[in-house]
């Protein structure tokens, strides 16, 4: 099996956003807090949307059930 290309760009990012997390021990409350405190020191405009409810026709319908070819009758 063929493996796939790194592309270098990409594994940088994730390196980065692996040690990022690392600082703040995998705690997301804490990453998520330190994001705020970035865009708050930060002198770019962010924009947030208000939330949005989910209609009945914008939720995805169930996968229609297949029998499990696997399972013993």
């Amino acid at each position: 099996m063929k493996k796939t290309p790194t592309d270098p760009i990409i594994a940088e990012l994730r390196a980065v956003r692996k040690a990022h997390a690392a600082h703040f021990d995998y705690n997301i409350a804490a990453i998520f807090q330190d994001t705020r405190a970035m865009e708050a020191a930060s002198d770019r405009k962010h924009v947030r949307y208000p939330a949005r409810r989910i209609t009945a026709a914008e939720t995805p319908s169930p996968r229609p059930s297949t029998p499990d070819p696997f399972a013993h009758s």
